[in-house]
């Protein structure tokens, strides 16, 4: 039989003094970090069921392993709730044991679902929030559930993410750009369609750094895997790549009239093969002349 938890409700010794209430009113108010961070984990890991009425539920499993947010979360919930615990058997494990935080409460469901998580499959209809929300802890939140921190086969520091809704994978990306100064373009993977977004060395340091700050609200293991990553350096004989080159029609216009590559790549400051490329691709219209 599964095991439950105390609801939420019980009091403890620090709300008997009145302190860390949660309060109904600011209940999922996004531009508080946990619950900006509570949400995002909520859009990628998170279930809306609707029932008969108004009855329904809103649900997370998660492994037994990272139990503790989900504690986190029902202290966060000014609502009953309750976690419950179970083993199975899966496709990939013959015991899994797992926990799930369960929600009931209308006006908490109503809430969550007014700010972007929908009834059902959610996978592809996901988007940031389009009320003020604290970004770089509801981004935290989404890498938390669906996305990955730390070292690959070779040894590199990288963050990841995967998700099927192209909203998130872009604004991650935009984000992302203001903190690493890494430009990337997402696009969907052709065996199952689905989004991998993923930062290395340098940039997946720093945005890590950024995303998990002292004392913030986390998976522990995802804090330890991002806190290690600060420890990487790049050996002496590792390239860097050269940024890439923002073309404009001003610097077409310079490109075009240049009477050699050379002078044009002394003109703009690039490569004499960037501008060779780049003046073969206006030549032959691979990308639009300047007006």
């Amino acid at each position: 039989m599964a095991e439950r938890e105390p609801s939420a409700h019980q009091f403890t010794f620090d709300e008997a003094l009145g302190l860390h209430v949660p309060d109904a009113a600011r209940f999922m108010d996004l531009e508080v970090p946990e619950y900006a961070y509570m949400f995002g984990f909520l859009q990628m890991d998170g279930h809306l069921a609707q029932g008969t009425g108004q009855k329904g539920q809103l649900t997370t499993e998660l492994n037994i392993r990272d139990i503790d947010i989900l504690r986190r979360f029902q202290e966060l919930t000014p609502y009953n709730s309750s976690i419950t615990e179970r083993v199975r058997s899966t496709n990939f494990a013959e015991s899994h044991h797992s926990a799930t935080w369960t929600l009931c409460s209308l006006e908490a469901r109503t809430k969550i679902n007014e700010l972007g998580l929908p009834y059902g499959r959610k996978s592809k209809k996901i988007q940031p929030p389009r009320v003020p929300f604290s970004r770089r802890d509801y981004l935290r939140g989404v890498i938390d559930a669906d996305g990955s921190v730390g070292y690959t086969k070779p040894g590199l520091p990288f963050v990841s993410l995967t998700t099927a809704s192209t909203a998130i994978a872009v604004y991650l990306c935009f984000y992302a750009r203001k903190i690493t100064g890494t430009t990337l373009h997402p696009s969907r993977n052709k065996r199952d369609g689905i989004y991998n977004v993923i930062y290395t060395k340098e940039a997946s340091q720093a945005l890590a750094e950024h995303l998990y700050y002292p004392n913030c609200l986390s998976l522990d293991r995802k804090k330890k895997a991002a806190d290690s990553l600060q420890t990487w350096v790049r050996p002496a004989d590792m390239k860097r790549a050269a940024p890439r080159i923002r073309w404009t029609q001003d610097k077409d216009q310079i490109l075009l009239s240049a009477a050699t590559i050379a002078d044009a790549a002394s003109a703009l400051g690039h490569s004499a093969a960037a501008c060779q490329v780049r003046r073969w691709k206006l030549i032959h219209g691979i990308v639009p002349s300047p007006e």
